[in-house]
């Protein structure tokens, strides 16, 4: 059975870099993974839209509508337009989990939160932790670690 993610935002917020680490997460712990994207009018601030699958064998990178088990939401605009993809019981993970004042750049929302669905994935901080490593600039790394490590630390 596939673990099926859907993480949503808008054009700059790091959608597309979000998808990548959990895709690169989930194939280091040796899961069979796809990936696709919806780029819309990104480049506009429009909506955009990355969904990962990841399980034993997975047959198809689009998550039908309903069956996502988690959705990430990096806007406080892009919960309701993208509710429909979430599952009955699945789990909304919305901006609001993460105290902004807390963030040394609002631009490390989109790692923070993916420190909040780490905690609710079966997949190891090691494999989280090389992921982050292999899709971040070494600029950029520290300060992305530490929102990583705030959004594990997010209250439930």
């Amino acid at each position: 059975m596939a673990t099926n993610i859907s993480i949503a935002g808008l054009g700059g917020q790091g959608v597309l870099k979000a998808s990548d680490v959990v895709a690169e997460a989930a194939f280091r712990s040796g899961a069979d993974v796809k990936k696709s994207e919806v780029h819309g009018m990104s480049q506009r601030g429009g909506s955009v839209c990355g969904e990962i699958r990841f399980g034993e064998q997975v047959w198809s990178p689009m998550i039908p509508p309903g069956e996502a088990d988690f959705l990430v939401a990096l806007a406080p605009g892009e919960v309701e337009p993208n509710r429909h993809r979430l599952r009955s019981g699945g789990i909304l993970i919305g901006p609001d989990r993460i105290d902004p004042a807390r963030l040394e750049n609002r631009k490390c929302l989109n790692i923070a939160l993916l420190g909040v669905l780490s905690r609710h994935l079966s997949l190891t901080e090691e494999h989280w932790l090389a992921a982050l490593r292999g899709c971040l600039p070494e600029k950029i790394l520290e300060i992305n670690l530490r929102a990583f490590q705030l959004g594990r630390q997010a209250p439930a």
